[in-house]
């Protein structure tokens, strides 16, 4: 291979550098169960739903983007400095929702990793049952020890290879299930089921996809990454890769759903019943190749969750980001514990991943008006002209914003 021709390929690699990083913190256990749990309930329908999902985060992926580079500060520090009256407020609103956001999350995706593996573990000693606790505790112990001395990089990686062998699966799974292309299109005709529980699914769907998270993390991830204005092309390029595959994996795990639990009439109230989605596969092998990835996928997540906290503190006060620090130590183990949450709370981790993500939805609105005055702040954005078509997707993401506020809201008054 030629020396021009690495050099592309190098380039191509880090100007999707981001996004990569941002599609592994977003496609995780949320994403797996979301999914799952509207292909299992409703076949593709609300497949409309994951679309304009994807396509409103690669807008305000690309709102907050422009503001960082151009601005050359990150988007808390934006928020607090540049709106008026309001700023200090509403950047502390953020930072306390989205770290009670993901805590929820937490909590659920540890409830569904001791449920896994102590089904794996019963599976391969023919019967022994481990307690959930046990599991939870011994995870909680080593994820401690590796927050602690720092050297948890090598351990995602290992967990990296577990996630993709688990899409390689979900690939092939696809490719036997057969979907029809009719019924993937027929689902991009919005509707919303006459069933209880459909508002709060299709507010998850939107928050786990188009994440708040997300948004202030890239701002961060950008502005570490050394970008400016100069990368503003780079950036949208960026942007639009990490969404669509946002959009390909999340697609592909709902076209699995629906062509095996959706087929068998199982609902995802279970975290076992997970285990059928690769029903095609068959066999204990398949088994635990699925538990083996959503597991990878999970404790992949944990870290970035647990350091929310810390890292948003961090952004918000302009302190250095340092994951040896007294800060980071005390309140990444502090967001460990509350992965003992369902322990001691009667709810099944699907149903308490599903309203860790439509929590999500009350977020997006705070994000995105910020985004809305910052981009017709002149000292902000230096008079560089803003295109109207950007501004007008941000605004279409605010009104989908605040109707998938309202129907979390709804579900979780009936």
């Amino acid at each position: 291979m030629s020396n021009l021709s690495i050099r592309k390929i190098l380039v191509a690699f880090s100007a999707v550098g981001p996004g990569l990083f941002l599609i592994a913190y977003n496609i995780g256990t949320g994403s797996i169960i979301t999914m799952a749990k509207a292909g299992a309930e409703y076949g593709m329908t609300l497949f409309w739903a994951l679309v304009l999902s994807c396509i409103f985060t690669y807008v305000l992926m690309i709102g907050y983007g422009q503001v960082t580079l151009i601005s050359g500060k990150t988007s808390l520090h934006n928020i607090k400095m540049h709106i008026p009256r309001f700023g200090k407020p509403l950047a502390l609103y953020i930072i306390v929702a989205l770290i009670i956001g993901e805590l929820l999350a937490l909590m659920g995706i540890m409830g569904i990793v001791a449920d896994l593996l102590q089904e794996a573990i019963s599976m391969l000693t023919g019967g022994v049952l481990v307690s959930t606790l046990s599991i939870t505790t011994v995870l909680i112990v080593l994820l401690s020890l590796l927050l602690w001395n720092g050297q948890y990089q090598m351990f995602e990686k290992l967990l990296s290879v577990l996630v993709v062998l688990m899409i390689l699966c979900f690939l092939y799974v696809f490719i036997a299930v057969k979907p029809d292309l009719n019924e993937i299109l027929s689902g991009l005709m919005p509707s919303i089921p006459n069933q209880p529980g459909s508002l709060g699914l299709i507010a998850a769907m939107a928050g786990t996809t188009c994440s708040a998270a997300v948004f202030v993390i890239r701002s961060i991830v950008v502005s570490e990454k050394g970008w400016d204005a100069s990368q503003l092309k780079t950036e949208k390029k960026d942007a639009f890769v990490s969404s669509l595959m946002m959009l390909f994996l999340s697609g592909i795990i709902m076209a699995v759903a629906a062509g095996t639990l959706h087929v068998m009439g199982l609902r995802v109230t279970d975290t076992v019943e997970l285990i059928q989605l690769f029903e095609p596969i068959g066999g204990k092998f398949a088994a635990i190749v699925l538990i083996a990835g959503i597991t990878g996928a999970a404790l992949s997540t944990v870290f970035p969750i647990v350091l929310i906290a810390p890292w948003l503190i961090s952004d918000y006060s302009s302190r250095p980001r340092d994951i040896r620090s007294p800060l980071f130590r005390t309140l990444g183990l502090l967001g460990l514990c509350f992965g003992f949450g369902l322990q001691f709370v009667d709810e099944r981790p699907p149903a308490m991943m599903v309203f860790s993500q439509a929590f999500q939805a009350f977020i997006l609105p705070a994000v995105t008006i910020p985004i809305l005055i910052l981009m017709e702040n002149k000292s902000v954005m230096k008079n560089t002209p803003i295109s109207v078509y950007l501004k007008i997707g941000v605004w279409c993401v605010l009104l989908f914003g605040i109707l998938t506020s309202y129907l979390a809201i709804v579900e979780f008054v009936n």
